[in-house]
Protein backbone atom coordinates (compact mmCIF):
# COMPACT_ATOMS: atom_id res chain seq x y z
CA UNK A 1 0.00 0.00 0.00
CA UNK A 2 1.19 3.68 -0.99
CA UNK A 3 -0.27 6.50 1.38
CA UNK A 4 1.73 8.58 -1.15
CA UNK A 5 -0.46 8.06 -3.60
CA UNK A 6 -2.00 10.66 -5.42
CA UNK A 7 -5.96 10.64 -4.74
CA UNK A 8 -8.54 12.72 -6.84
CA UNK A 9 -11.32 11.85 -4.94
CA UNK A 10 -11.27 11.03 -1.50
CA UNK A 11 -14.03 8.44 -2.14
CA UNK A 12 -11.46 5.73 -3.60
CA UNK A 13 -9.02 6.12 -0.59
CA UNK A 14 -9.21 2.59 1.33
CA UNK A 15 -9.77 2.14 5.10
CA UNK A 16 -5.83 1.99 5.59
CA UNK A 17 -5.18 5.16 3.15
CA UNK A 18 -7.86 7.25 4.60
CA UNK A 19 -6.56 6.41 8.37
CA UNK A 20 -3.16 7.85 7.13
CA UNK A 21 -4.83 11.13 5.61
CA UNK A 22 -6.59 11.44 8.60
CA UNK A 23 -4.12 10.71 10.68
CA UNK A 24 -1.58 13.11 8.68
CA UNK A 25 -4.31 16.08 8.75
CA UNK A 26 -4.43 15.85 4.60
CA UNK A 27 -7.80 15.02 4.86
CA UNK A 28 -10.62 15.86 7.42
CA UNK A 29 -13.48 13.40 8.10
CA UNK A 30 -15.77 15.35 7.16
CA UNK A 31 -14.66 15.92 3.69
CA UNK A 32 -14.30 12.02 3.73
CA UNK A 33 -17.77 11.61 4.18
CA UNK A 34 -19.01 14.31 1.91
CA UNK A 35 -17.13 12.34 -0.84
CA UNK A 36 -18.47 9.37 0.43
CA UNK A 37 -22.02 11.01 0.19
CA UNK A 38 -21.46 12.29 -3.21
CA UNK A 39 -20.48 9.06 -4.67
CA UNK A 40 -23.96 7.47 -3.50
CA UNK A 41 -25.86 10.35 -4.87
CA UNK A 42 -23.73 9.90 -8.15
CA UNK A 43 -23.44 6.23 -8.46
CA UNK A 44 -25.92 4.38 -6.56
CA UNK A 45 -28.81 5.72 -8.52
CA UNK A 46 -32.83 5.03 -7.54
CA UNK A 47 -33.31 4.35 -3.79
CA UNK A 48 -36.14 1.47 -4.20
CA UNK A 49 -37.66 -1.69 -2.24
CA UNK A 50 -37.66 -3.70 -5.43
CA UNK A 51 -34.78 -2.39 -7.03
CA UNK A 52 -34.82 -0.73 -10.60
CA UNK A 53 -32.79 -2.31 -13.19
CA UNK A 54 -30.51 0.93 -14.01
CA UNK A 55 -29.32 1.55 -10.54
CA UNK A 56 -26.76 -0.65 -7.70
CA UNK A 57 -28.94 0.47 -5.08
CA UNK A 58 -26.65 -0.80 -2.58
CA UNK A 59 -28.35 1.53 0.31
CA UNK A 60 -31.39 1.19 1.66
CA UNK A 61 -31.42 4.28 4.08
CA UNK A 62 -28.63 7.34 3.98
CA UNK A 63 -28.49 9.03 6.98
CA UNK A 64 -26.71 12.50 5.34
CA UNK A 65 -27.10 14.95 8.24
CA UNK A 66 -25.76 12.05 10.90
CA UNK A 67 -22.82 11.28 9.24
CA UNK A 68 -22.12 14.84 8.76
CA UNK A 69 -22.45 15.47 12.29
CA UNK A 70 -20.99 12.03 13.49
CA UNK A 71 -17.81 13.12 10.97
CA UNK A 72 -17.28 16.59 12.95
CA UNK A 73 -17.34 14.90 16.29
CA UNK A 74 -14.99 12.42 15.16
CA UNK A 75 -12.32 15.10 14.12
CA UNK A 76 -12.39 16.61 17.19
CA UNK A 77 -11.17 13.30 18.62
CA UNK A 78 -8.63 13.39 15.83
CA UNK A 79 -7.68 16.64 16.71
CA UNK A 80 -7.25 15.77 20.56
CA UNK A 81 -5.65 12.75 20.00
CA UNK A 82 -2.63 14.58 18.08
CA UNK A 83 -0.22 11.39 17.31
CA UNK A 84 -2.43 8.56 18.61
CA UNK A 85 -5.23 8.87 16.58
CA UNK A 86 -7.33 5.65 16.94
CA UNK A 87 -7.55 3.90 13.52
CA UNK A 88 -11.00 3.86 12.59
CA UNK A 89 -11.79 7.48 13.65
CA UNK A 90 -13.63 9.32 11.42
CA UNK A 91 -13.91 6.65 8.78
CA UNK A 92 -17.34 5.85 7.15
CA UNK A 93 -19.10 2.58 7.11
CA UNK A 94 -22.55 1.24 5.91
CA UNK A 95 -24.24 -1.40 7.91
CA UNK A 96 -25.78 -4.29 6.43
CA UNK A 97 -29.53 -4.02 7.46
CA UNK A 98 -29.90 -6.74 10.03
CA UNK A 99 -27.10 -4.11 12.01
CA UNK A 100 -29.19 -2.33 14.64
CA UNK A 101 -28.50 0.89 15.34
CA UNK A 102 -30.29 2.82 17.86
CA UNK A 103 -32.46 5.44 16.87
CA UNK A 104 -32.46 3.96 13.39
CA UNK A 105 -35.41 1.93 11.26
CA UNK A 106 -34.18 -1.54 11.26
CA UNK A 107 -35.94 -3.43 8.04
CA UNK A 108 -33.80 -6.57 6.74
CA UNK A 109 -34.55 -5.07 3.56
CA UNK A 110 -38.13 -6.33 4.02
CA UNK A 111 -42.06 -4.91 4.26
CA UNK A 112 -42.35 -7.16 7.09
CA UNK A 113 -40.07 -5.76 9.97
CA UNK A 114 -40.08 -2.34 10.70
CA UNK A 115 -38.40 -1.39 14.32
CA UNK A 116 -36.87 1.15 15.50
CA UNK A 117 -34.02 0.23 17.84
CA UNK A 118 -33.65 1.31 21.77
CA UNK A 119 -29.87 0.07 21.63
CA UNK A 120 -26.75 -0.98 18.89
CA UNK A 121 -26.40 -4.21 18.38
CA UNK A 122 -22.75 -4.96 19.98
CA UNK A 123 -20.76 -5.47 16.86
CA UNK A 124 -22.07 -1.64 15.86
CA UNK A 125 -21.71 -0.68 19.35
CA UNK A 126 -17.84 -1.07 19.05
CA UNK A 127 -17.59 0.18 15.53
CA UNK A 128 -19.22 3.36 16.74
CA UNK A 129 -16.94 3.83 20.08
CA UNK A 130 -13.80 3.72 17.78
CA UNK A 131 -15.54 6.47 15.74
CA UNK A 132 -16.84 4.95 12.85
CA UNK A 133 -19.04 6.93 11.13
CA UNK A 134 -22.36 5.42 10.02
CA UNK A 135 -23.38 6.53 6.66
CA UNK A 136 -26.31 4.26 6.29
CA UNK A 137 -27.63 1.03 5.75
CA UNK A 138 -27.50 -1.53 3.11
CA UNK A 139 -29.38 -3.67 1.33
CA UNK A 140 -29.47 -7.54 2.40
CA UNK A 141 -31.11 -10.29 0.35
CA UNK A 142 -34.66 -10.24 2.80
CA UNK A 143 -33.82 -11.49 6.40
CA UNK A 144 -30.90 -12.49 4.85
CA UNK A 145 -32.52 -16.19 3.51
CA UNK A 146 -30.74 -16.31 -0.07
CA UNK A 147 -27.49 -15.80 -1.73
CA UNK A 148 -28.59 -12.86 -4.42
CA UNK A 149 -30.18 -9.70 -2.64
CA UNK A 150 -31.77 -9.17 -6.70
CA UNK A 151 -32.81 -5.48 -6.00
CA UNK A 152 -29.24 -4.47 -5.86
CA UNK A 153 -27.69 -4.44 -9.36
CA UNK A 154 -23.54 -5.66 -9.48
CA UNK A 155 -21.54 -2.46 -10.27
CA UNK A 156 -19.62 -4.99 -12.94
CA UNK A 157 -22.51 -5.29 -14.85
CA UNK A 158 -26.23 -3.96 -13.81
CA UNK A 159 -27.81 -6.99 -15.20
CA UNK A 160 -26.08 -9.40 -12.91
CA UNK A 161 -26.97 -9.91 -9.28
CA UNK A 162 -24.05 -8.94 -6.46
CA UNK A 163 -24.44 -12.36 -4.94
CA UNK A 164 -26.19 -12.17 -1.35
CA UNK A 165 -27.30 -12.00 1.17
CA UNK A 166 -25.10 -9.36 1.92
CA UNK A 167 -24.92 -8.00 -1.67
CA UNK A 168 -25.58 -4.39 -0.98
CA UNK A 169 -22.77 -4.24 1.14
CA UNK A 170 -20.53 -5.54 -1.12
CA UNK A 171 -21.97 -3.39 -4.02
CA UNK A 172 -21.30 -0.89 -2.09
CA UNK A 173 -17.52 -1.58 -1.82
CA UNK A 174 -17.27 -2.25 -5.34
CA UNK A 175 -18.94 0.91 -6.46
CA UNK A 176 -16.32 2.78 -4.11
CA UNK A 177 -19.46 4.58 -2.01
CA UNK A 178 -17.85 3.44 1.50
CA UNK A 179 -14.38 1.91 2.36
CA UNK A 180 -16.15 -0.54 5.13
CA UNK A 181 -19.52 -2.09 5.63
CA UNK A 182 -20.58 -5.13 7.78
CA UNK A 183 -21.96 -8.57 6.69
CA UNK A 184 -23.32 -11.84 8.14
CA UNK A 185 -22.81 -15.22 7.04
CA UNK A 186 -25.16 -18.21 8.22
CA UNK A 187 -23.85 -20.66 4.51
CA UNK A 188 -21.79 -17.71 3.02
CA UNK A 189 -22.97 -14.77 2.86
CA UNK A 190 -20.44 -12.90 3.74
CA UNK A 191 -18.22 -14.32 0.90
CA UNK A 192 -20.38 -14.85 -1.89
CA UNK A 193 -21.03 -11.09 -2.49
CA UNK A 194 -17.40 -10.39 -1.70
CA UNK A 195 -16.52 -12.99 -4.70
CA UNK A 196 -18.96 -12.03 -7.03
CA UNK A 197 -18.28 -8.20 -6.90
CA UNK A 198 -14.56 -8.28 -6.51
CA UNK A 199 -14.17 -7.16 -2.78
CA UNK A 200 -12.65 -8.97 0.11
CA UNK A 201 -14.51 -10.57 3.43
CA UNK A 202 -13.74 -12.62 6.42
CA UNK A 203 -15.95 -14.97 8.37
CA UNK A 204 -14.66 -15.21 11.44
CA UNK A 205 -14.30 -18.23 13.57
CA UNK A 206 -17.83 -18.94 15.03
CA UNK A 207 -18.89 -16.48 17.22
CA UNK A 208 -16.16 -14.51 17.44
CA UNK A 209 -17.88 -11.43 16.68
CA UNK A 210 -20.91 -10.84 19.04
CA UNK A 211 -24.02 -11.19 17.09
CA UNK A 212 -26.14 -9.77 19.53
CA UNK A 213 -28.88 -7.43 18.26
CA UNK A 214 -28.51 -8.62 14.92
CA UNK A 215 -31.35 -9.84 13.03
CA UNK A 216 -31.04 -13.54 12.60
CA UNK A 217 -31.15 -16.42 10.32
CA UNK A 218 -30.21 -18.93 12.26
CA UNK A 219 -28.03 -18.24 15.46
CA UNK A 220 -25.96 -21.18 15.81
CA UNK A 221 -24.93 -21.01 11.98
CA UNK A 222 -24.90 -17.11 11.85
CA UNK A 223 -21.05 -14.92 11.79
CA UNK A 224 -21.05 -11.38 11.68
CA UNK A 225 -17.69 -9.86 10.10
CA UNK A 226 -16.27 -6.81 8.33
CA UNK A 227 -16.35 -6.35 4.28
CA UNK A 228 -13.57 -4.13 2.55
CA UNK A 229 -12.25 -3.85 -0.83
CA UNK A 230 -8.90 -5.29 0.04
CA UNK A 231 -7.62 -8.05 2.66
CA UNK A 232 -5.40 -5.57 4.13
CA UNK A 233 -8.58 -3.39 5.27
CA UNK A 234 -10.15 -6.18 7.20
CA UNK A 235 -8.14 -6.43 9.87
CA UNK A 236 -8.60 -2.66 11.91
CA UNK A 237 -12.31 -3.45 11.80
CA UNK A 238 -12.19 -7.17 12.88
CA UNK A 239 -10.13 -5.77 16.05
CA UNK A 240 -12.90 -3.22 16.93
CA UNK A 241 -15.82 -5.51 16.13
CA UNK A 242 -14.22 -7.98 18.44
CA UNK A 243 -12.24 -5.68 21.19
CA UNK A 244 -9.43 -8.27 20.68
CA UNK A 245 -6.07 -6.50 19.61
CA UNK A 246 -4.20 -8.58 16.69
CA UNK A 247 -1.09 -9.98 17.95
CA UNK A 248 2.10 -7.85 16.54
CA UNK A 249 3.59 -11.15 14.94
CA UNK A 250 2.14 -14.02 12.55
CA UNK A 251 3.84 -17.06 11.65
CA UNK A 252 4.30 -17.59 7.83
CA UNK A 253 1.72 -19.53 5.75
CA UNK A 254 4.05 -22.98 5.23
CA UNK A 255 1.81 -25.97 4.23
CA UNK A 256 -2.07 -25.92 2.39
CA UNK A 257 -4.50 -28.43 1.02
CA UNK A 258 -6.75 -27.85 -2.01
CA UNK A 259 -10.15 -28.08 -1.05
CA UNK A 260 -11.72 -32.24 -1.53
CA UNK A 261 -14.88 -29.90 -2.21
CA UNK A 262 -13.99 -28.77 -6.04
CA UNK A 263 -16.05 -30.62 -8.41
CA UNK A 264 -17.03 -28.74 -11.69
CA UNK A 265 -16.16 -25.19 -11.66
CA UNK A 266 -16.33 -22.01 -14.55
CA UNK A 267 -13.73 -22.04 -16.46
CA UNK A 268 -13.18 -18.36 -15.30
CA UNK A 269 -12.95 -19.51 -11.67
CA UNK A 270 -10.53 -22.34 -12.20
CA UNK A 271 -8.21 -19.74 -13.97
CA UNK A 272 -8.45 -17.82 -10.67
CA UNK A 273 -7.73 -20.60 -8.65
CA UNK A 274 -4.80 -21.69 -10.70
CA UNK A 275 -3.44 -18.45 -10.49
CA UNK A 276 -4.03 -18.95 -6.72
CA UNK A 277 -2.24 -22.08 -6.98
CA UNK A 278 0.42 -20.53 -8.58
CA UNK A 279 0.82 -17.03 -6.38
CA UNK A 280 1.38 -19.39 -2.79
CA UNK A 281 4.19 -20.76 -4.39
CA UNK A 282 5.78 -18.31 -5.05
CA UNK A 283 5.20 -17.12 -1.19
CA UNK A 284 6.96 -20.44 -0.46
CA UNK A 285 4.03 -22.22 1.10
CA UNK A 286 4.14 -26.02 0.16
CA UNK A 287 0.67 -27.78 -1.15
CA UNK A 288 0.18 -30.85 0.83
CA UNK A 289 -2.08 -33.99 0.01
CA UNK A 290 -3.80 -35.33 3.08
CA UNK A 291 -6.58 -37.01 3.36
CA UNK A 292 -9.29 -34.53 5.04
CA UNK A 293 -12.29 -35.81 6.96
CA UNK A 294 -14.97 -36.84 4.98
CA UNK A 295 -17.95 -34.51 4.37
CA UNK A 296 -20.59 -35.73 5.40
CA UNK A 297 -24.64 -35.38 4.65
CA UNK A 298 -25.09 -33.11 8.08
CA UNK A 299 -24.82 -29.51 6.07
CA UNK A 300 -27.02 -31.22 3.31
CA UNK A 301 -29.81 -32.83 5.73
CA UNK A 302 -29.61 -31.81 9.24
CA UNK A 303 -28.24 -28.57 8.33
CA UNK A 304 -31.05 -27.33 6.49
CA UNK A 305 -33.54 -28.89 9.31
CA UNK A 306 -31.48 -26.91 11.96
CA UNK A 307 -31.11 -23.70 10.05
CA UNK A 308 -35.52 -24.00 9.19
CA UNK A 309 -35.90 -24.64 13.10
CA UNK A 310 -34.24 -21.46 14.26
CA UNK A 311 -35.15 -19.56 11.29
CA UNK A 312 -38.76 -19.83 12.40
CA UNK A 313 -38.16 -19.45 15.82
CA UNK A 314 -37.55 -15.96 15.12
CA UNK A 315 -40.52 -15.76 12.45
CA UNK A 316 -42.97 -16.89 14.51
CA UNK A 317 -43.42 -13.29 15.83
CA UNK A 318 -44.67 -12.19 12.10
CA UNK A 319 -47.45 -14.68 11.47
CA UNK A 320 -49.97 -12.04 11.29
CA UNK A 321 -48.29 -10.53 8.14
CA UNK A 322 -46.87 -13.34 6.42
CA UNK A 323 -48.64 -11.69 3.16
CA UNK A 324 -45.70 -9.35 3.20
CA UNK A 325 -43.19 -11.63 2.77
CA UNK A 326 -41.78 -11.92 -0.72
CA UNK A 327 -42.41 -15.66 -2.60
CA UNK A 328 -39.48 -16.91 -2.02
CA UNK A 329 -38.98 -16.33 2.15
CA UNK A 330 -42.64 -17.00 2.51
CA UNK A 331 -41.59 -20.87 0.63
CA UNK A 332 -38.84 -21.04 2.72
CA UNK A 333 -40.93 -20.64 5.83
CA UNK A 334 -43.33 -23.16 4.43
CA UNK A 335 -40.56 -25.61 4.07
CA UNK A 336 -39.63 -25.25 7.50
CA UNK A 337 -43.00 -25.96 8.87
CA UNK A 338 -42.19 -29.29 7.17
CA UNK A 339 -38.45 -29.63 8.31
CA UNK A 340 -38.89 -28.04 11.97
CA UNK A 341 -36.68 -30.36 14.30
CA UNK A 342 -38.38 -32.15 17.87
CA UNK A 343 -35.86 -31.06 20.78
CA UNK A 344 -34.30 -34.41 20.59
CA UNK A 345 -33.48 -33.93 16.44
CA UNK A 346 -32.31 -30.76 17.53
CA UNK A 347 -30.11 -31.57 20.40
CA UNK A 348 -28.82 -34.82 18.51
CA UNK A 349 -27.58 -32.78 15.48
CA UNK A 350 -26.11 -30.22 17.19
CA UNK A 351 -24.00 -33.24 18.92
CA UNK A 352 -23.23 -34.52 15.54
CA UNK A 353 -22.02 -31.01 14.44
CA UNK A 354 -19.93 -30.76 16.91
CA UNK A 355 -18.29 -34.08 16.60
CA UNK A 356 -18.07 -33.20 13.02
CA UNK A 357 -16.08 -29.97 14.06
CA UNK A 358 -14.00 -31.98 16.24
CA UNK A 359 -12.88 -33.60 13.65
CA UNK A 360 -11.55 -31.36 11.27
CA UNK A 361 -9.40 -29.71 14.52
CA UNK A 362 -7.87 -32.76 15.07
CA UNK A 363 -7.21 -33.08 11.01
CA UNK A 364 -5.70 -29.64 10.93
CA UNK A 365 -3.34 -30.34 14.03
CA UNK A 366 -2.50 -33.91 12.78
CA UNK A 367 -1.42 -33.08 9.81
CA UNK A 368 0.25 -29.36 10.24
CA UNK A 369 -2.10 -27.84 8.17
CA UNK A 370 -1.93 -23.96 8.04
CA UNK A 371 -4.88 -23.64 5.15
CA UNK A 372 -7.31 -25.09 2.76
CA UNK A 373 -7.60 -22.78 -0.56
CA UNK A 374 -10.66 -23.30 -2.50
CA UNK A 375 -12.52 -21.18 -5.06
CA UNK A 376 -15.10 -19.05 -2.79
CA UNK A 377 -17.95 -19.65 -5.80
CA UNK A 378 -17.92 -21.78 -8.58
CA UNK A 379 -19.23 -19.76 -10.42
CA UNK A 380 -18.87 -15.84 -11.86
CA UNK A 381 -21.56 -13.26 -10.78
CA UNK A 382 -25.15 -15.14 -12.58
CA UNK A 383 -28.36 -13.07 -14.09
CA UNK A 384 -29.96 -10.83 -11.72
CA UNK A 385 -33.74 -11.29 -11.32
CA UNK A 386 -35.08 -14.62 -10.46
CA UNK A 387 -33.64 -15.23 -6.41
CA UNK A 388 -37.34 -14.25 -5.15
CA UNK A 389 -39.41 -15.72 -7.55
CA UNK A 390 -38.76 -19.13 -6.24
CA UNK A 391 -36.70 -20.59 -2.91
CA UNK A 392 -33.36 -22.35 -3.26
CA UNK A 393 -31.98 -20.81 -6.16
CA UNK A 394 -28.57 -20.81 -4.60
CA UNK A 395 -27.43 -24.01 -4.42
CA UNK A 396 -24.39 -23.11 -6.54
CA UNK A 397 -23.34 -19.91 -4.14
CA UNK A 398 -23.54 -21.92 -1.08
CA UNK A 399 -21.99 -24.87 -2.52
CA UNK A 400 -18.41 -24.62 -1.34
CA UNK A 401 -19.27 -21.80 1.66
CA UNK A 402 -21.95 -23.43 3.66
CA UNK A 403 -19.28 -26.28 5.23
CA UNK A 404 -17.12 -23.73 6.78
CA UNK A 405 -20.27 -22.57 8.63
CA UNK A 406 -21.12 -26.02 10.27
CA UNK A 407 -17.76 -26.86 11.73
CA UNK A 408 -17.39 -23.38 12.65
CA UNK A 409 -13.77 -22.18 10.93
CA UNK A 410 -12.96 -18.86 9.87
CA UNK A 411 -12.63 -18.00 6.12
CA UNK A 412 -10.85 -15.10 4.46
CA UNK A 413 -12.04 -14.41 0.80
CA UNK A 414 -10.20 -12.64 -1.39
CA UNK A 415 -10.37 -11.63 -5.14
CA UNK A 416 -8.02 -13.94 -8.07
CA UNK A 417 -8.61 -11.70 -10.66
CA UNK A 418 -10.58 -11.21 -13.57
CA UNK A 419 -12.06 -13.89 -16.36
CA UNK A 420 -10.82 -13.63 -19.77
CA UNK A 421 -14.35 -15.25 -20.92
CA UNK A 422 -16.59 -13.44 -18.37
CA UNK A 423 -14.90 -10.12 -17.74
CA UNK A 424 -16.21 -10.58 -14.12
CA UNK A 425 -14.27 -11.16 -10.69
CA UNK A 426 -13.30 -14.60 -9.62
CA UNK A 427 -12.48 -15.49 -5.71
CA UNK A 428 -10.52 -17.75 -3.69
CA UNK A 429 -10.78 -18.24 -0.20
CA UNK A 430 -8.07 -19.84 2.62
CA UNK A 431 -9.83 -21.25 5.38
CA UNK A 432 -8.23 -21.98 8.79
CA UNK A 433 -8.21 -23.79 12.29
CA UNK A 434 -10.68 -22.36 14.83
CA UNK A 435 -8.82 -19.33 15.66
CA UNK A 436 -6.66 -18.93 12.86
CA UNK A 437 -8.15 -15.45 12.09
CA UNK A 438 -5.68 -13.20 12.82
CA UNK A 439 -3.10 -15.77 10.45
CA UNK A 440 -5.72 -15.84 7.67
CA UNK A 441 -5.82 -12.31 7.29
CA UNK A 442 -1.60 -12.21 7.28
CA UNK A 443 -1.59 -14.78 4.55
CA UNK A 444 -4.90 -13.55 2.87
CA UNK A 445 -2.99 -9.94 2.28
CA UNK A 446 0.05 -11.67 1.06
CA UNK A 447 -1.66 -13.84 -1.49
CA UNK A 448 -3.52 -10.50 -2.28
CA UNK A 449 -0.90 -8.50 -2.85
CA UNK A 450 0.18 -11.51 -5.18
CA UNK A 451 -2.79 -11.38 -7.16
CA UNK A 452 -3.66 -8.01 -7.53
CA UNK A 453 -6.67 -6.10 -7.19
CA UNK A 454 -9.55 -5.59 -8.77
CA UNK A 455 -11.79 -2.58 -9.51
CA UNK A 456 -15.07 -2.49 -11.91
CA UNK A 457 -14.68 -0.89 -14.86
Amino acid sequence: MNNDRPVSDPADLGVREASAALAARTLSSRELVEACLARIHERDGVHTFDGDPESINAWVRVYEEDALEAADRAQGVLARAREDAPPLCGIPIGLKDLYAAAGKPLTASSRVLDEVPERDCDAWARLREAGMVLLGHLHTHEFAAGGTTDQVGNPWNLELSPGGSSGGSAAALASRTVPAATGTDTAGSLRIPSAACGTAAIKPTRHFVSIRGIVPLSPTLDNAGPMTRTVGDLEPLLAAMTGVAPPPTRRPLRRFVLSPQIEELDPDVADGLDAALEALGRLGAERIEPSPPALDGDTESGGFDLLCTEMLVYHRRFDDRRDRYRPSILEFLDAGEERKMTGEEYFAVQMGRDETAGVWADWFAEHDVDAVLEPTIPIVARERGHGYEKAFTDAAEISLTKQWNWVGLPAVALPSGVGTRSGLPTSVSLIGARGADWDLLAWGSALEAELGEVTPP
